[in-house]
């Protein structure tokens, strides 16, 4: 395919103001025809509030974009579908309880008649499901599909309306290496297809696997536009938050201590009631972080609602400190020194119409000194928040602000303030630099290593390998909600993890065996 060279978007001097606060202050980017432009910057810097501009969710102050050469108003999303945008959020838009049909035809419901015709509108999915090889089942409910398959579900939603010019906000943050892999196969298909693509993204290596030009925004501003073969991971990192960032930390030998956290023979039941963890047994030492590497979906996710309190289990015991905790409730295994990072910021770890304040509250506002004989005092709570939003550097222009109205990165930093702060001895960490820039992350990472050289127990369950094989002094294989491998990073390959992952290998005290 020839490089792009047609403009088919350009936006110009946009400036979003928001009370005196401008999230977008004088950005100008270029899409072409057939291209993938990475926007690249730190969490808050303004990439969603641009491309909500962009997508008609937001209009600007000031600045004009042209579509196809044509100076336009984008002031609905109805509008900018007209002009052939469609937007995937990173926080999917889809009603649980609908089928893939249902949702992708949503608002837009072809009628035979009277009637709907349902027929009609399944064939064009399914035609285009096989065209673009987004495989997925239009009569399934959303509720009974994985992360990877509603997002599928999310792109047939912007094409079965037509959109030829495609944003996507974050969208490898939920998922597996295996998936992130078939996603870049079918964002490269969507321009080989002449679709245009716009990809925030904060993973400098997916930009490399796949974006022809990277625009850099930092603070609201517009840094640069680089030919993304011509620029290193280490400048982008630079120009994105202005400093100089260390790709890969240091981790010193672990001193270990006393067993924080034992599992034996464990057994949790999943939603339909298969088990979805099949007689489990590890344990975690204080000084040291198990890292849990597996697929999306083989018991990730009904392990850690087991250990916090969220899902009952069926047999074995979770032993915290020697006391057997398996079924306790969620606030007595909290007491006993857990924290925990979820998965999903929004559904788990924030409660987001609430301040910023409150948010960081919500595991100590019973407490002293947030709490004396049933009264509040707001004023300390208040002065806790602002230290720790310094700490962690949540960008917000108040501890009044409501949860929901941060960026994704900043709900996450806002997440791992609160339970980091607790000092507890177990720290279960899901995803914790899920949506954050490599700046973010490299400041949570040194974060999670000075909690084990403190001496806390840390279970790291992530999907992003190398955040695994980076801070893990051991490394437990989870498939089909069994251990298929224990290992260690210094002793084992990205390559031969993955394959342990589809359990097509098995290790036994640390030894690979085909």
């Amino acid at each position: 395919m020839n490089e792009p060279t047609k403009n088919i978007i350009e936006m110009k001097e946009i400036v979003k103001d928001f009370n005196g606060f401008k999230a977008n202050n004088g950005i100008s980017l270029t899409l072409k025809q057939g291209e993938i432009l990475a926007l690249l910057g730190e969490n808050g810097a303004g990439k969603s509030t641009l491309m909500s501009i962009l997508s008609g969710l937001l209009e600007p102050t000031s600045g004009e974009i042209l579509v196809k050469g044509e100076n336009v108003k984008i002031d609905n999303p109805i509008r900018a579908k007209d002009l052939g945008i469609g937007m995937v959020h990173q926080h999917f838009m889809l009603a649980n309880a609908f089928t893939v049909l249902e949702n992708i035809i949503l608002g837009h419901e072809p009628t035979k008649g009277m009637m709907l015709d349902l027929k009609k509108s399944k064939e064009q999915i399914i035609e285009l499901s096989k065209h673009y090889g987004l495989a997925v089942n239009p009569d399934a409910k959303i509720s009974d599909i994985t992360v990877a398959q509603q997002q599928r579900v999310e792109i047939l939603k912007v094409l079965y309306r037509g959109a030829d010019i495609l944003i996507f906000d974050e969208p490898t943050a939920v998922l597996t290496p295996q998936e992130i892999t078939e996603f870049i196969k079918i964002l490269k298909g969507l321009a080989q297809e002449g679709k245009s693509i716009i990809l925030i993204t904060h993973k400098l290596e997916e930009i490399k696997a796949v974006a022809n030009r990277v625009t850099v925004i930092r603070a609201g501003k517009s840094v640069g536009t680089f030919n993304v073969n011509e620029v290193t991971d280490e400048k982008l990192a630079e120009l994105m938050v202005g400093r100089h960032v260390q790709m890969t930390l240091s981790k010193p030998e672990a001193e270990v201590g006393n067993t924080i956290l034992k599992v034996e023979n464990l057994e949790v039941a999943a939603s339909r009631g298969n088990l979805a963890i099949k007689g489990l047994s590890f344990d975690i030492k204080g000084g040291e972080i198990l890292g849990i590497a597996g697929i999306d979906g083989n018991g990730q996710d009904e392990l850690v609602e087991a250990l916090t309190g969220l899902r009952s289990v069926k047999s074995g015991q979770i032993a915290i400190k020697g006391q057997n905790v398996a079924s306790k409730k969620t606030r007595e295994i909290t007491e006993l020194g857990v924290s925990s990072i979820p998965a999903d910021r929004q559904k788990y770890g924030l409660i987001l119409p609430l301040s910023l304040s409150d948010n960081l509250a919500l595991q100590t506002y019973y407490q002293e000194p947030y709490s004396k004989h049933g009264i509040m005092n707001f004023g300390k709570i208040q002065e806790h928040a602002k230290a720790l939003i310094k700490k962690f550097d949540v960008r917000t222009s108040s501890i009044n602000l409501a949860a929901g109205e941060l960026s994704g990165g900043n709900q996450q930093k806002l997440i791992i303030a609160r339970e980091l702060d607790r000092n507890s001895d177990l720290i279960i960490a899901f995803q914790p630099t899920r949506g954050l820039d490599v700046g973010a992350i490299e400041y949570i990472h040194k974060q999670l290593l000075q909690e084990r050289a403190n001496g806390k127990a840390i279970l790291l369950v992530s999907y992003e390998l190398s955040e695994i094989m980076q801070l893990s002094d051991r490394i437990l294989v989870l498939h089909d909600g069994q251990k298929s491998g224990e290992v260690k990073p210094e002793t084992t390959t990205e390559t031969e993890l993955g394959l342990l992952m589809t359990g097509s290998k098995t290790v036994k005290e640390g030894v690979a065996r085909d």
